[in-house]
């Protein structure tokens, strides 16, 4: 369908032509008669299809009818780019009309930027592209009137939301004209979209384009390599490729700066960028990869959404992206606008469940390569497979959260980790038991040693005679063992048995024990720490000798009127004398402690 068949302004018209545009894309040709009859519109389309287009071509042939100076329109998106670039577009499609459009985002020349966007809003503008903090920062000085607001446009819904922008949308909204028409664009629709259109949108129309689906003209490719390989594998595509305009996608800024100074290295012509580059510094590198100034551009995901570059031969993905949606928007900055182009996805061990995910929500294989012989054979592809992760293997001892398998008889094991179980032992394999040798016999005063775990096995304990402990049974996994019994001697010196298991306490482990009867103590040989005793007051202090090198009077507290010489919490002292200076009985003594006899 051209844009002449849709009822636009002539202005509107003059506009598209000037920028080459005759056919409408499938979500402009059911996008734009929804908009002209004023109905709210929420629509899902992948990146690429002419979103940006398909909602300010009728808003902007709307507001070139609306007078008045006042805020008539208001885009939101998720980044300063994605705002520069609906910016741009918006000029040039309001060419021949009234309609001016002005950015709104942070990080750009300070307080000069900031000091001419707040003469913008208070001039007035037809559309203001806004990222939601800076448009915040503005909205809370009082100066900003969205009290007239005719149309509310977010585009790239999904990536704000994921970006945490929802309280800042939800309080932009809260002041905004409550009979605005609303328009909200995304290239997913997951379910808290759908909550968000509920809260912003009244009666909506729905149009669904090719949801999680790559532009047919994309030739998709993928390398199974190990992480050693990449930077050589990168270097060896770049080099055999007729490479004429491409993007490295990479999900670290660390990883962007590492692959950038290693092509730079071959004499390529390639830049990186990422968050942690100044503002004026990523406008300068866009716009000169856009006039194909270098060929290669090395950047994170703040390249994937809206970002639109003419003629961008090849996307290469140096990490698999987590979200099989990011995927589809990375490669989706090649083969726009139906022309051609090319996808390359670097795959190792660790990413192969990630893509398997993605083949099975784009419904088609991707082809793999093999890696060039004199880079060494790659991982073998298996899309079952889970990678190293934390948890270690899947038949390891203990996963993330699982493993140990007692907590002094409170508990009954680790949580199931990825290489555990809920009772500590081994997700597959011999049970501990027979992993860790028999249990050696005890020896008279001697406590019990830690004997194998068996597991689903209970002690049959009943009550303990006074002093002896019950001998070491198997022992229930998760639990504490049973008490061993005591040597003879002095009390204490028998030897440690081990600590009551789960089960009720005897009634007769309370009772007194005949002297000279050892008690059990702790699991095994452990034995307690004896705590230190502070000194009481009035009692002596003794050196190893058997010398007195202390003695502290007991405190006695006097009921006085003054305030003077009052310990304080900061300082705390033994030397009384100093904070009591007047006898006890003097009249203005303070309350104070001294030490009798004084």
């Amino acid at each position: 369908m051209k844009f002449t068949e849709f009822d636009l302004h002539d202005e509107i018209l003059l506009g598209l032509k000037d920028m080459g545009f005759e056919e409408a894309t499938p979500i402009q040709e059911q996008a734009i008669p929804v908009i002209l009859k004023g109905h709210d519109l929420i629509a899902c389309a992948q990146t690429g299809t002419g979103k940006t287009a398909a909602f300010l071509i009728p808003v902007i042939d709307i507001l070139d009818g609306i007078p008045g100076t006042h805020i008539k329109g208001l885009i939101l998106g998720p980044t300063r780019e994605l705002a520069m670039q609906i910016d741009e577009a918006c000029e040039g499609l309001a060419y021949h009309s009234f309609v001016r459009s002005f950015p709104v985002f942070g990080g750009n020349k300070g307080g000069d930027d900031f000091a001419r966007q707040k003469a913008a809003f208070q001039q007035g503008a037809d559309i203001v592209i806004a990222t939601p903090g800076r448009l915040l920062q503005h909205i809370s000085l009082g100066y900003v009137d969205l009290s007239k607001l005719e149309f509310l446009i977010l585009d790239e819904a999904d990536r704000m939301l994921d970006m945490g922008f929802i309280s800042d949308i939800r309080r932009i909204i809260s002041f905004c004209n409550e009979k605005r028409q609303s328009l909200l664009f995304s290239a997913t629709m997951p379910p808290k979209i759908r909550e968000l259109a509920q809260e912003i949108l009244y009666y909506p129309e729905e149009i669904s384009i090719s949801i999680s689906k790559p532009a047919a003209g994309i030739v998709q490719r993928a390398y199974c390599v190990y992480d050693d390989q990449k930077i050589k594998l990168m270097q060896h595509i770049m080099k055999e490729l007729e490479v004429e305009s491409v993007i490295i996608f990479a999900s670290r800024k660390t990883s962007v700066d590492k692959i950038t100074k290693a092509l730079q290295e071959l004499g390529l012509g390639a830049r990186g960028m990422h968050s942690d580059r100044d503002q004026s510094e990523r406008e300068e590198i866009v716009n000169a990869f856009k006039n194909k100034q270098f060929p290669i551009l090395v950047a994170t995901d703040i390249m994937s959404r809206g970002i639109d570059i003419d003629q961008l031969s090849h996307v290469v993905n140096y990490d698999v992206p987590g979200d099989p949606e990011d995927y589809v928007h990375r490669i989706g900055r090649t083969a726009r606008a139906d022309s051609t182009g090319e996808a390359i996805t670097f795959i190792n061990e660790d990413d192969m469940r990630n893509f398997g995910r993605i083949e099975a929500m784009i419904e088609m294989e991707i082809n793999k390569v093999p890696v060039p012989e004199h880079l060494g054979p790659g991982p073998e592809y298996n899309p079952r497979h889970r990678g190293s992760g934390r948890g270690g293997p899947r038949d390891g001892r203990g996963g993330r959260s699982g493993g140990g398998g007692f907590n002094k008889g409170r508990n009954k094991g680790g949580g199931q980790g990825r290489g555990g179980n809920q009772h500590g032992g081994e997700r597959q394999g011999e049970p501990r038991s027979e992993q860790r040798g028999e249990q050696r016999p005890m020896v008279e005063g001697e406590g019990p040693v830690q004997g194998p775990r068996q597991q689903k096995q209970h002690n049959n304990q009943g009550p303990r005679p006074q002093g002896q402990g019950n001998p070491q049974g198997p022992r229930q996994q998760g639990q504490g063992g049973q008490g061993g019994q005591g040597g003879q001697g002095g009390p204490r010196q028998g030897g440690p048995g081990g600590q009551q298991g789960g089960g009720p306490r005897p009634q007769n482990q309370n009772q007194p024990r005949p002297q000279g009867e050892g008690q059990g103590q702790g699991r095994g040989n452990k034995k307690k720490k004896k705590k230190k005793k502070k000194p009481v007051p009035g009692t002596e202090m003794v050196n190893s000798l058997g010398q007195v090198i202390e003695r502290q009077p007991p405190r006695v507290f006097l009921e006085t009127s003054d305030d003077v010489g009052l310990p304080t919490k900061k300082k705390k002292t033994n030397n009384f004398r100093k904070n009591a200076t007047k006898k006890a009985g003097d009249p203005g003594v303070s309350p104070a402690y001294i030490a009798p006899g004084e």
